[in-house]
């Protein structure tokens, strides 16, 4: 049973990585199936017993890294080590650097960005209650930071990680987490 499981888990990571490079090569719109199982070197019809379509793939692959991330992220709080979560989710994108760009760097695939963005709502939401300050909603305040650590990654990635993910960490919780945080203490 263990060696089921091993193939399985080798042909799904071997999809998922020629998902990932041909989506870099000719964008998401433009793979199709054919490509994907031709670079991953496995049979059409094997396609098909793990994934009815690539954005069920797609979906995979966005699944897999936020488990990965929630895992890495669990032992550590956005509230008392605001550097720490943004080096590590600098390290993160540094080490799954070309996932990252799939997702970032093409509008076929922001739209599926958008269940990862609810997603990391939904972790901050249990960080903190009511409203920031009485004045602004919390989904406005979880939106904007989650849209602006996005679209940090996103310049970092476009502009070749000209700083360490440990600088790209402090500039994050300096520039963006913290000042959210702050907007939810009491005045």
């Amino acid at each position: 049973m263990e060696k089921v499981d091993r193939r399985i888990k080798r042909t799904q990571r071997m999809l998922r990585d020629a998902l990932i490079s041909l989506t870099l090569e000719k964008g998401f719109n433009a793979v199709t199936i054919r490509d994907i199982t031709d670079q991953a070197d496995v049979g059409y019809t094997t396609f098909f017993r793990h994934y009815p379509d690539k954005e069920s793939l797609l979906a995979d692959v966005l699944d897999s890294m936020g488990n990965e991330f929630v895992e890495m992220l669990m032992p550590h709080s956005l509230l008392t080590a605001p550097d720490k979560m943004g080096t590590l989710l600098f390290e993160y994108v540094s080490e799954n650097a070309n996932l990252c760009r799939v997702l970032l760097d093409s509008t076929d695939t922001m739209v599926l960005l958008r269940s990862v963005q609810e997603f990391a709502v939904e972790e901050t939401r249990g960080l903190f209650t009511g409203s920031v300050n009485g004045q602004v909603p919390f989904n406005l305040a979880a939106n904007h930071m989650i849209t602006s650590l996005v679209m940090l990654i996103r310049w970092w990635l476009e502009n070749e990680m000209p700083y360490s993910p440990d600088r790209m960490g402090k500039i994050a919780a300096q520039l963006i987490i913290r000042p959210v945080i702050e907007a939810f203490q009491p005045s």
